[in-house]
């Protein structure tokens, strides 16, 4: 009775309902790392619209979303949401990584930058093919899953990190590498829907591409084979591959990517802490 006292009150001063219910949070839920790098999963009240440093982002029909920042990320972001005639605005804070950078001269110039027209060509290609197969944003919602690691081995390379050669900076190192024998297997790290399959790219050899929905996707380089269709669903821990050391790599390594949106993040962020242990290069 109380209730429908205050109720008719408020009625009375010139509120209505539904300007009582727009007072309510939009943002109902923010988890993840707000670290350069990270990936942070929210919900907003169903019905909502959010904009992510301007730009509008998906939305399920129960109010999740996803966004990420990437590896030069400055400090403050903006997240909007709204709903009606409410609007709501999150400032967020980003902070800052130290990535280790590494200088290497003496290198033939041939081993530094590809020149050949035909090179060239075969990666204009093969970038096209990674960038179409990471266009579609779909409405799987597998990247709320706690991730798993796709390989076992030692870690030898990590997100962020970047080499200076010849005094020429090249790209980061947006991946982590899990260092392991040939053919050692390689799982899904979350489910997902096979977009890309490629035997032997000239940077990254053997390539696939998983989609965890709503413009989360992993990549697997260096693969020595590919075990996977493009359509194919995958389970967590479904067999995909086997580590290798194809395209430009070193040594035998899984170098897994994970991205959202044009947003290089940082894989080692969504995982337990990484045990090292031994590896597994038999038939599957």
């Amino acid at each position: 009775m109380k209730k429908l006292f205050v109720l008719v009150l408020l009625l009375m001063a010139g509120f209505s309902v539904s300007k009582l219910a727009a007072q309510e949070p939009l943002i109902l839920s923010l988890k993840g790392d707000f670290t350069q790098g990270g990936l942070v999963i929210g919900q907003a009240v169903p019905g909502s619209k959010v904009e992510f440093e301007g730009e509008p982002i998906k939305v399920s029909e129960d109010g999740h979303f996803v966004f990420g920042f990437h590896r030069d990320m400055p400090e403050k972001a903006t997240l909007v949401v709204s709903k009606g005639e409410q609007k709501e605005t999150q400032p967020i804070t980003v902070r800052k990584r130290q990535y280790n950078i590494e200088r290497i001269d003496g290198l033939p110039p041939s081993k530094v930058t590809p020149r050949k027209p035909e090179v060239l060509e075969r990666i204009k290609r093969e970038t096209a093919l990674v960038v179409k197969a990471r266009q579609e944003i779909t409405d799987l919602k597998y990247f709320m899953q706690d991730f798993i690691w796709p390989a076992k081995g030692r870690l030898s390379g990590f997100y962020g990190s970047q080499r200076i050669l010849n005094g020429d900076p090249k790209r980061p190192h947006f991946g982590v590498d899990v260092a392991a024998p040939t053919g050692t297997e390689v799982v899904a790290p979350a489910d997902g829907v096979v977009r890309l399959v490629h035997p032997d790219m000239f940077f990254s050899g053997g390539t696939i591409i998983i989609d965890h929905g709503f413009g989360v996707n992993s990549t697997f380089l260096h693969l020595s084979s590919v075990d996977v269709e493009v359509g194919q669903q995958v389970k967590q821990g479904d067999f995909i591959g086997r580590i290798g050391a194809t395209g430009r790599a070193t040594g035998p390594h899984l170098d897994w990517r994970l991205n959202w949106l044009s947003h290089r993040l940082d894989p080692q962020l969504l995982v337990p802490p990484f045990e090292e242990t031994e590896t597994k290069t038999g038939s599957k």
